[in-house]
């Protein structure tokens, strides 16, 4: 029997350097990734509770979140790093992510039961991480390294400008085009929450379509072969073999993200529920408390706005300062801007607040990849990507598993109590950024 030779990678010339417009062309998909991702973000919860969870079963709900993303990152990098056809490299990915994501987005608002629900979340998010993983690996194969900060911060300009649409679109489509925002037992998913599917299924396939078509994808690495490889007996082999042998500035880095997401997660968690039960002083149930998640509503869509504006700025900063410095600094801003929550009784002061948490993200979404790129192979970009992203999930799978006991236990279920825990994270993790040695 004839035996197959591994892949052969052979290097590029150097590659050339984008302008603005090519650079915001093969982001722009990422718009589409956040915006599904954001109104999944902002809306599951109540979809849940719409078809009948109680309160303490949504965090077990949420969990498909986390373990989608830790099993199926890895594996499309694994495969995208050798994949070439007529498509492309990354872009095949794009496209499959984004069509199961897209069909997942009409579906999931008509859900007729709880399992359904839970279901079509494991495979949305599933799709979102099919399309989301290689989008990262992306900027690292088009961009020369001296422009690999500025593609990473287009990513956050697009996840900025994405989030604030679809945290806003339900309040838009209400209380602008006159819409019926009502949900009863009876009716189920409000008819803005649903329309606000619709138009995130559209925006998705579209926005990911517009970088398919308007970026011509080369490959870094030209992929040669004497035959077939067998993915499916090298595939978890090259996962453990990858994980073993790290570069060490990307295991500096995960140790940064690891500390990093819990005090992000911790926001997601209780940001809403802190400012309507203890900034608003409502009880679930009533108008005060609905006002105060509202208002919650407008705050993260302010932290994104400023994500999308300080995304045009934070390469030059990255430029002045460095990005260690950069990351240190901003994660310090955002850790002030939730631990300040414990102290703010007026609900305007919060924009305040996530001004410094929105320059937190917009770093979060960038620096850490621009720090670890220049250390990784060429030839696995995208699997050492997607193992990244352990880095991600992990935290939260932890944090979903046990920290409601904490809140329980030693918090007395104080929200800004764990807000604060949140803040002193970002903190610890600008602090370990002075740990990492860029290659």
């Amino acid at each position: 029997m004839r035996k197959h030779k591994p892949f052969q990678f052979i290097p590029m010339t150097k590659k050339p350097t984008l302008s603005f417009w090519q650079i915001w062309n093969m982001s722009f998909g990422f718009l589409g990734i956040q915006f599904g991702w954001s109104l999944q973000m902002a809306n599951m919860s109540p979809i849940y509770e719409y078809l009948g969870a109680a309160p303490e079963d949504i965090p077990i709900l949420w969990l498909a979140a986390p373990m989608t993303g830790l099993i199926v990152q890895p594996i499309i990098g694994y495969f995208s790093d050798r994949t070439w056809n007529w498509l492309g490299r990354r872009k095949p990915y794009f496209l499959t992510g984004a069509i199961l994501a897209s069909l997942a987005l009409l579906i999931m608002p008509n859900s007729s039961a709880l399992w359904m629900a839970a279901g079509l979340l494991w495979i949305l998010d599933a799709s979102i991480n099919i399309s989301m993983e290689p989008f990262r690996a992306f900027v690292v194969d088009m961009c020369p390294e001296k422009q690999r900060t500025r593609g990473f911060a287009m990513q956050s300009l697009m996840i900025g400008l994405g989030s604030v649409i679809a945290f806003a679109m339900p309040y838009l489509l209400t209380n602008v085009l006159g819409v019926e925002s009502s949900g009863s037992e009876n009716e189920g998913v409000p008819l803005s929450v649903r329309i606000s599917f619709y138009i995130g299924s559209l925006v998705y396939i579209g926005a990911v379509l517009w970088t398919i078509i308007s970026t011509k994808e080369y490959p870094p690495d030209l992929i040669q072969s004497s035959g077939k490889e067998n993915y499916s007996e090298k595939l978890f082999k090259e996962i453990f073999n990858s994980i073993k042998n790290m570069p060490k500035t990307m295991r500096q880095v995960s140790l940064v993200q690891f500390v990093t997401w819990p005090g992000l997660f911790l926001m997601f968690f209780y940001f809403s529920t802190a400012v309507a039960a203890e900034i608003f002083h409502g009880q679930p149930g009533t108008d005060t408390y609905r006002e105060g998640v509202e208002w919650a509503g407008i705050c993260f869509a302010f932290y994104s706005l400023v994500t999308f504006v300080f995304s045009f700025f934070i390469p030059k900063i990255a430029d002045l300062l460095g990005k260690k410095i950069t990351h240190l600094v901003c994660l310090t801003l955002g850790g002030i801007g939730l631990i300040s929550v414990y102290f703010i009784n007026e609900p305007f002061l919060l924009l305040i607040s996530m001004t410094g948490v929105g320059m937190a993200w917009t770093s979060i979404l960038a620096m850490p990849y621009s720090l670890m790129a220049g250390s990784l192979p060429t030839n696995k970009v995208g699997i050492y990507m997607g193992i990244f992203n352990f880095f991600i999930v992990l935290p939260e799978i932890i944090a979903s598993l046990f920290f409601g006991w904490i809140m329980h236990n030693l918090l007395g279920n104080s929200r800004v109590t764990a807000l604060v825990i949140g803040g002193i994270l970002f903190i610890l993790a600008g602090i370990l950024t002075l740990r990492v040695k860029e290659e």
